[in-house]
Protein backbone atom coordinates (compact mmCIF):
# COMPACT_ATOMS: atom_id res chain seq x y z
CA UNK A 1 0.00 0.00 0.00
CA UNK A 2 1.53 2.96 -1.09
CA UNK A 3 2.11 6.26 1.70
CA UNK A 4 3.88 9.35 1.77
CA UNK A 5 7.06 7.18 3.42
CA UNK A 6 9.92 5.17 2.88
CA UNK A 7 10.33 1.73 4.37
CA UNK A 8 14.39 2.23 5.02
CA UNK A 9 16.12 5.46 6.38
CA UNK A 10 16.53 8.20 3.68
CA UNK A 11 17.93 11.78 3.90
CA UNK A 12 14.99 14.08 4.69
CA UNK A 13 16.33 16.24 1.26
CA UNK A 14 16.53 13.18 -0.83
CA UNK A 15 13.91 13.90 -3.83
CA UNK A 16 14.30 11.08 -6.17
CA UNK A 17 16.10 9.84 -9.26
CA UNK A 18 16.81 11.22 -12.18
CA UNK A 19 17.67 7.93 -13.85
CA UNK A 20 16.47 4.60 -14.14
CA UNK A 21 18.57 1.35 -12.89
CA UNK A 22 18.64 -2.33 -12.40
CA UNK A 23 15.80 -4.00 -10.43
CA UNK A 24 17.07 -6.74 -8.24
CA UNK A 25 17.53 -9.99 -10.58
CA UNK A 26 14.28 -11.77 -11.42
CA UNK A 27 15.77 -15.31 -9.45
CA UNK A 28 15.92 -13.56 -5.93
CA UNK A 29 12.22 -13.72 -6.23
CA UNK A 30 11.39 -17.14 -6.34
CA UNK A 31 14.46 -19.31 -6.42
CA UNK A 32 14.56 -21.47 -3.51
CA UNK A 33 18.43 -21.38 -2.22
CA UNK A 34 18.27 -17.28 -2.67
CA UNK A 35 14.83 -17.37 -0.25
CA UNK A 36 17.23 -18.92 2.17
CA UNK A 37 19.82 -16.73 2.20
CA UNK A 38 17.17 -13.88 2.60
CA UNK A 39 15.74 -16.15 5.78
CA UNK A 40 19.51 -16.44 7.01
CA UNK A 41 20.95 -13.03 6.20
CA UNK A 42 17.49 -11.02 6.78
CA UNK A 43 15.31 -12.43 8.44
CA UNK A 44 16.94 -14.38 11.04
CA UNK A 45 19.25 -11.22 11.62
CA UNK A 46 16.82 -8.25 11.92
CA UNK A 47 14.09 -7.44 14.83
CA UNK A 48 10.37 -8.66 13.34
CA UNK A 49 7.01 -8.18 14.96
CA UNK A 50 5.51 -10.80 17.14
CA UNK A 51 2.64 -9.74 18.71
CA UNK A 52 0.96 -7.05 21.04
CA UNK A 53 2.21 -6.78 24.39
CA UNK A 54 -1.86 -7.79 25.72
CA UNK A 55 -1.30 -10.62 23.77
CA UNK A 56 0.57 -12.11 26.75
CA UNK A 57 -1.19 -9.49 29.29
CA UNK A 58 -0.79 -11.57 32.61
CA UNK A 59 1.86 -13.59 33.89
CA UNK A 60 2.71 -17.15 32.12
CA UNK A 61 0.46 -16.13 28.84
CA UNK A 62 2.73 -17.25 25.85
CA UNK A 63 2.91 -16.81 22.12
CA UNK A 64 4.76 -18.52 19.35
CA UNK A 65 5.25 -17.20 16.02
CA UNK A 66 7.02 -19.17 13.28
CA UNK A 67 9.39 -17.49 10.76
CA UNK A 68 11.23 -19.93 7.93
CA UNK A 69 12.49 -22.61 10.13
CA UNK A 70 12.84 -21.26 13.17
CA UNK A 71 9.74 -20.94 16.00
CA UNK A 72 10.33 -17.89 18.15
CA UNK A 73 8.23 -17.88 22.10
CA UNK A 74 7.62 -15.30 24.00
CA UNK A 75 6.23 -15.10 27.85
CA UNK A 76 5.22 -12.95 30.22
CA UNK A 77 7.01 -13.79 33.52
CA UNK A 78 5.83 -14.08 37.24
CA UNK A 79 7.75 -10.29 37.43
CA UNK A 80 5.34 -9.11 34.62
CA UNK A 81 8.37 -8.90 32.24
CA UNK A 82 8.37 -10.11 28.59
CA UNK A 83 11.07 -12.58 27.39
CA UNK A 84 11.62 -14.77 24.33
CA UNK A 85 13.17 -17.92 23.56
CA UNK A 86 13.53 -20.84 20.61
CA UNK A 87 10.76 -22.92 20.92
CA UNK A 88 12.87 -25.63 21.43
CA UNK A 89 14.07 -27.83 24.40
CA UNK A 90 17.46 -28.30 25.75
CA UNK A 91 17.40 -32.20 25.84
CA UNK A 92 16.39 -33.04 22.46
CA UNK A 93 15.30 -29.90 20.76
CA UNK A 94 11.38 -31.19 20.73
CA UNK A 95 9.05 -28.00 20.01
CA UNK A 96 7.72 -27.02 23.49
CA UNK A 97 4.62 -25.55 22.59
CA UNK A 98 2.08 -27.27 20.37
CA UNK A 99 -0.06 -24.08 19.42
CA UNK A 100 0.19 -20.38 18.63
CA UNK A 101 -0.99 -18.97 21.77
CA UNK A 102 -1.86 -19.93 25.44
CA UNK A 103 -0.83 -20.16 29.10
CA UNK A 104 2.00 -22.12 31.55
CA UNK A 105 0.61 -23.95 34.61
CA UNK A 106 2.09 -22.79 37.66
CA UNK A 107 4.59 -25.31 37.48
CA UNK A 108 6.48 -23.55 34.24
CA UNK A 109 7.44 -24.61 31.13
CA UNK A 110 6.92 -28.48 30.74
CA UNK A 111 8.19 -29.76 27.29
CA UNK A 112 5.60 -32.51 26.08
CA UNK A 113 7.76 -35.05 24.67
CA UNK A 114 10.41 -35.96 27.89
CA UNK A 115 8.66 -33.32 30.40
CA UNK A 116 11.84 -31.09 31.21
CA UNK A 117 10.78 -28.31 32.96
CA UNK A 118 11.56 -24.90 32.74
CA UNK A 119 11.17 -21.79 34.59
CA UNK A 120 9.56 -18.50 32.78
CA UNK A 121 12.89 -17.13 32.97
CA UNK A 122 14.08 -20.39 30.74
CA UNK A 123 15.96 -21.97 33.70
CA UNK A 124 16.07 -25.90 33.59
CA UNK A 125 14.43 -26.58 36.61
CA UNK A 126 13.75 -30.30 36.36
CA UNK A 127 14.62 -34.00 34.14
CA UNK A 128 12.55 -36.43 33.97
CA UNK A 129 15.74 -38.79 33.98
CA UNK A 130 16.06 -41.22 37.13
CA UNK A 131 20.32 -40.35 37.28
CA UNK A 132 21.98 -38.01 35.56
CA UNK A 133 25.13 -38.45 34.36
CA UNK A 134 28.71 -37.31 35.54
CA UNK A 135 29.09 -33.64 35.40
CA UNK A 136 26.18 -32.65 34.00
CA UNK A 137 24.62 -29.48 35.72
CA UNK A 138 20.99 -28.14 34.94
CA UNK A 139 22.37 -24.69 35.07
CA UNK A 140 24.42 -25.38 32.03
CA UNK A 141 21.03 -26.03 29.75
CA UNK A 142 18.65 -23.29 30.02
CA UNK A 143 16.42 -22.03 27.24
CA UNK A 144 18.04 -20.48 24.26
CA UNK A 145 16.95 -16.93 25.02
CA UNK A 146 16.15 -14.48 22.74
CA UNK A 147 16.55 -10.75 22.46
CA UNK A 148 13.33 -8.89 22.88
CA UNK A 149 12.04 -5.81 22.79
CA UNK A 150 8.56 -4.22 24.11
CA UNK A 151 8.12 -0.79 22.64
CA UNK A 152 4.71 1.12 23.08
CA UNK A 153 2.74 -2.56 23.32
CA UNK A 154 4.61 -4.01 20.85
CA UNK A 155 6.72 -6.88 21.39
CA UNK A 156 9.44 -7.70 18.88
CA UNK A 157 11.90 -10.38 19.36
CA UNK A 158 15.15 -11.12 16.71
CA UNK A 159 16.55 -14.54 15.76
CA UNK A 160 20.32 -13.41 16.63
CA UNK A 161 21.86 -12.68 19.57
CA UNK A 162 23.54 -9.08 18.14
CA UNK A 163 20.50 -7.51 16.38
CA UNK A 164 20.47 -4.03 15.51
CA UNK A 165 19.71 -0.81 17.44
CA UNK A 166 15.88 -1.05 17.91
CA UNK A 167 15.42 2.41 17.09
CA UNK A 168 17.48 2.32 14.12
CA UNK A 169 15.06 -0.33 12.31
CA UNK A 170 12.81 2.22 12.10
CA UNK A 171 12.67 4.97 9.03
CA UNK A 172 11.79 7.57 11.95
CA UNK A 173 12.56 8.15 15.49
CA UNK A 174 10.64 6.04 17.62
CA UNK A 175 8.98 9.04 19.46
CA UNK A 176 7.04 10.24 16.18
CA UNK A 177 3.63 8.55 16.89
CA UNK A 178 3.37 9.99 20.40
CA UNK A 179 0.13 11.03 19.75
CA UNK A 180 -1.28 8.57 19.15
CA UNK A 181 -0.93 6.46 22.49
CA UNK A 182 0.09 3.78 20.90
CA UNK A 183 0.92 1.23 24.53
CA UNK A 184 -3.10 2.49 25.65
CA UNK A 185 -4.58 0.78 22.04
CA UNK A 186 -6.98 -2.27 21.88
CA UNK A 187 -6.94 -4.64 19.30
CA UNK A 188 -10.61 -4.12 17.44
CA UNK A 189 -10.66 -6.69 15.02
CA UNK A 190 -7.63 -8.38 12.97
CA UNK A 191 -7.43 -9.51 9.16
CA UNK A 192 -5.36 -12.06 7.79
CA UNK A 193 -4.57 -12.83 3.99
CA UNK A 194 -2.16 -15.51 2.61
CA UNK A 195 -0.45 -13.43 -0.91
CA UNK A 196 1.14 -15.61 -3.44
CA UNK A 197 4.12 -13.51 -3.84
CA UNK A 198 7.62 -12.94 -2.50
CA UNK A 199 7.77 -10.75 0.49
CA UNK A 200 9.82 -8.45 -1.01
CA UNK A 201 7.18 -8.09 -4.24
CA UNK A 202 4.93 -6.52 -1.24
CA UNK A 203 7.40 -3.91 0.07
CA UNK A 204 8.13 -2.45 -3.56
CA UNK A 205 4.44 -2.35 -3.96
CA UNK A 206 4.70 -0.34 -0.83
CA UNK A 207 6.88 1.93 -1.90
CA UNK A 208 5.57 3.31 -4.75
CA UNK A 209 2.13 4.58 -6.25
CA UNK A 210 2.63 4.51 -9.66
CA UNK A 211 -0.05 1.74 -9.72
CA UNK A 212 -2.54 3.79 -7.39
CA UNK A 213 -4.85 5.42 -10.16
CA UNK A 214 -5.22 1.98 -11.87
CA UNK A 215 -5.00 -0.67 -8.75
CA UNK A 216 -6.68 1.46 -6.23
CA UNK A 217 -9.47 3.79 -7.49
CA UNK A 218 -11.03 4.38 -3.79
CA UNK A 219 -8.11 5.21 -2.42
CA UNK A 220 -6.75 7.61 -5.04
CA UNK A 221 -10.32 9.33 -4.33
CA UNK A 222 -9.52 9.47 -0.73
CA UNK A 223 -5.64 10.75 -1.49
CA UNK A 224 -5.95 12.81 -4.35
CA UNK A 225 -1.80 13.03 -4.28
CA UNK A 226 -2.04 9.23 -4.96
CA UNK A 227 -4.53 9.50 -7.80
CA UNK A 228 -2.09 11.30 -9.93
CA UNK A 229 0.12 8.17 -9.09
CA UNK A 230 2.64 10.49 -6.69
CA UNK A 231 3.87 9.54 -3.30
CA UNK A 232 4.67 13.32 -2.06
CA UNK A 233 4.61 16.34 -3.67
CA UNK A 234 8.11 16.71 -4.73
CA UNK A 235 7.82 13.68 -7.02
CA UNK A 236 6.23 15.39 -9.81
CA UNK A 237 9.01 17.40 -11.64
CA UNK A 238 7.07 20.39 -12.18
CA UNK A 239 6.23 20.67 -8.33
CA UNK A 240 7.20 24.23 -7.99
CA UNK A 241 4.43 25.31 -10.38
CA UNK A 242 2.38 24.33 -7.01
CA UNK A 243 4.39 24.97 -4.58
CA UNK A 244 1.92 27.19 -2.64
CA UNK A 245 -1.04 24.87 -3.69
CA UNK A 246 -2.92 23.58 -0.78
CA UNK A 247 -5.06 21.62 -2.73
CA UNK A 248 -4.57 17.91 -1.63
CA UNK A 249 -4.22 16.63 -5.30
CA UNK A 250 -0.39 18.66 -5.23
CA UNK A 251 0.10 18.98 -1.49
CA UNK A 252 -0.90 16.19 -0.19
CA UNK A 253 -3.27 14.59 2.36
CA UNK A 254 -6.82 13.86 2.37
CA UNK A 255 -9.49 15.14 0.12
CA UNK A 256 -11.31 17.91 1.10
CA UNK A 257 -14.13 16.99 3.79
CA UNK A 258 -12.68 13.39 4.50
CA UNK A 259 -10.91 13.04 7.79
CA UNK A 260 -10.24 9.40 8.11
CA UNK A 261 -9.30 6.13 5.79
CA UNK A 262 -12.89 4.92 5.63
CA UNK A 263 -15.75 3.88 3.48
CA UNK A 264 -17.08 7.57 3.83
CA UNK A 265 -13.94 9.08 4.41
CA UNK A 266 -15.38 10.01 8.47
CA UNK A 267 -13.64 9.05 11.64
CA UNK A 268 -14.97 5.79 13.73
CA UNK A 269 -13.17 5.67 16.48
CA UNK A 270 -12.70 8.22 19.10
CA UNK A 271 -9.77 10.70 17.67
CA UNK A 272 -6.82 11.00 19.43
CA UNK A 273 -6.79 14.09 21.36
CA UNK A 274 -3.11 15.45 20.74
CA UNK A 275 -2.60 14.84 16.98
CA UNK A 276 -1.26 17.99 15.64
CA UNK A 277 -3.51 19.53 12.81
CA UNK A 278 -0.92 19.09 10.33
CA UNK A 279 -0.88 15.18 11.14
CA UNK A 280 -4.91 15.61 10.77
CA UNK A 281 -4.72 17.18 7.78
CA UNK A 282 -2.17 14.06 6.18
CA UNK A 283 -4.61 11.96 7.30
CA UNK A 284 -1.71 8.95 7.67
CA UNK A 285 1.19 8.92 9.56
CA UNK A 286 3.75 5.77 8.36
CA UNK A 287 6.14 4.20 10.91
CA UNK A 288 8.17 1.03 9.07
CA UNK A 289 10.08 -1.74 9.85
CA UNK A 290 11.59 -3.74 7.57
CA UNK A 291 11.73 -6.69 6.96
CA UNK A 292 8.45 -7.53 8.91
CA UNK A 293 6.13 -4.85 9.60
CA UNK A 294 4.83 -0.93 9.28
CA UNK A 295 2.09 1.19 11.59
CA UNK A 296 -0.33 3.73 9.67
CA UNK A 297 -1.74 6.15 12.18
CA UNK A 298 -4.70 7.94 11.08
CA UNK A 299 -6.99 10.88 13.25
CA UNK A 300 -8.88 7.65 15.21
CA UNK A 301 -7.24 4.44 14.88
CA UNK A 302 -3.81 2.85 14.01
CA UNK A 303 -3.36 -0.04 11.64
CA UNK A 304 -0.49 -2.64 12.40
CA UNK A 305 0.58 -4.82 9.34
CA UNK A 306 2.86 -7.64 9.76
CA UNK A 307 4.36 -9.67 7.15
CA UNK A 308 6.07 -13.44 7.42
CA UNK A 309 7.83 -15.52 4.24
CA UNK A 310 6.11 -18.89 4.35
CA UNK A 311 8.22 -19.78 0.87
CA UNK A 312 9.73 -18.15 -1.84
CA UNK A 313 6.48 -17.08 -3.28
CA UNK A 314 4.01 -17.35 -0.57
CA UNK A 315 3.73 -14.54 2.54
CA UNK A 316 1.51 -14.49 4.73
CA UNK A 317 -0.01 -10.29 5.55
CA UNK A 318 -1.76 -9.61 8.94
CA UNK A 319 -3.45 -6.55 9.87
CA UNK A 320 -4.74 -5.17 13.14
CA UNK A 321 -6.66 -2.50 14.08
CA UNK A 322 -5.86 -0.80 17.05
CA UNK A 323 -8.68 2.07 18.73
CA UNK A 324 -8.88 3.94 22.14
CA UNK A 325 -10.48 1.36 24.73
CA UNK A 326 -13.86 4.34 24.50
CA UNK A 327 -14.14 3.50 21.17
CA UNK A 328 -14.79 -0.48 21.25
CA UNK A 329 -16.69 0.45 24.52
CA UNK A 330 -19.20 2.32 22.28
CA UNK A 331 -21.54 -0.59 20.40
CA UNK A 332 -22.60 2.59 18.32
CA UNK A 333 -19.76 2.50 16.40
CA UNK A 334 -19.08 0.77 13.15
CA UNK A 335 -15.68 -1.05 13.38
CA UNK A 336 -16.25 -2.31 9.59
CA UNK A 337 -16.29 1.46 8.19
CA UNK A 338 -12.48 1.38 8.23
CA UNK A 339 -12.12 -2.63 8.10
CA UNK A 340 -13.95 -2.60 5.23
CA UNK A 341 -11.93 0.31 3.32
CA UNK A 342 -8.68 -1.31 4.43
CA UNK A 343 -9.67 -4.55 2.99
CA UNK A 344 -10.66 -3.81 0.11
CA UNK A 345 -7.16 -1.62 -0.80
CA UNK A 346 -5.04 -4.45 0.47
CA UNK A 347 -6.61 -7.25 -1.17
CA UNK A 348 -6.04 -4.60 -4.22
CA UNK A 349 -2.55 -5.17 -3.33
CA UNK A 350 -2.58 -8.54 -2.70
CA UNK A 351 -4.16 -9.24 -6.40
CA UNK A 352 -2.10 -7.30 -8.10
CA UNK A 353 1.53 -8.26 -6.14
CA UNK A 354 0.45 -11.69 -7.32
CA UNK A 355 -0.31 -10.38 -11.12
CA UNK A 356 3.47 -9.15 -10.42
CA UNK A 357 4.90 -12.55 -9.06
CA UNK A 358 3.78 -14.98 -11.83
CA UNK A 359 5.44 -13.12 -14.35
CA UNK A 360 8.92 -12.56 -12.86
CA UNK A 361 10.00 -16.21 -14.68
CA UNK A 362 9.60 -15.76 -18.08
CA UNK A 363 12.81 -16.91 -19.43
CA UNK A 364 14.17 -13.42 -21.36
CA UNK A 365 13.36 -11.56 -17.66
CA UNK A 366 16.70 -11.47 -15.95
CA UNK A 367 15.27 -8.68 -13.97
CA UNK A 368 13.61 -4.94 -14.39
CA UNK A 369 14.24 -1.50 -13.93
CA UNK A 370 13.38 1.11 -11.72
CA UNK A 371 11.91 4.93 -13.17
CA UNK A 372 12.60 7.82 -11.13
CA UNK A 373 9.68 7.60 -9.35
CA UNK A 374 10.28 4.19 -7.93
CA UNK A 375 13.57 6.07 -5.59
CA UNK A 376 12.01 4.59 -2.42
CA UNK A 377 12.12 0.81 -4.18
CA UNK A 378 15.65 1.38 -4.83
CA UNK A 379 16.47 2.56 -1.15
CA UNK A 380 15.08 -0.75 -0.52
CA UNK A 381 16.31 -3.04 -2.65
CA UNK A 382 19.92 -1.12 -1.96
CA UNK A 383 19.16 -1.73 1.20
CA UNK A 384 18.40 -5.77 0.76
CA UNK A 385 21.95 -6.17 -1.16
CA UNK A 386 23.74 -5.05 1.98
CA UNK A 387 22.03 -7.11 3.92
CA UNK A 388 22.61 -10.33 1.86
CA UNK A 389 26.83 -8.94 1.96
CA UNK A 390 26.58 -7.54 5.43
CA UNK A 391 28.88 -9.78 7.32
Amino acid sequence: MSANHSSVRRDPGYVGLTTTVESLPASFYFDPAHHQREMTQIWYRNWIYVCRSSDIGTPRTFRTLEVGDQSILVVRGEDHVARAFHNTCRHRGAALCRTSEGRFSSVGIVCPYHSWRYSLRGDLLQTSSRQHGDGFDKRDFPLYSLPVSEWNGFIFAALTNEPPPFSASFDLPLNRLDDWQLGDLVVGHTLRKTIQCNWKVFWENYNECLHCPGVHPRLAQLVPLFGRALLERRDDPSWQDHADDDDPKYGGGLRTGAESWSMDGKPVGVPFPGVSPEDRKAGHVYLTSVPSMFIVAHVDYVRVVRLRPLGPERTEMSIEFLFLPETLADPKRDLMNVVEFTNIVMSEDAEICELNQRGLRALPHAGGVLMPEEYAIRLFQNWVRSELTRT
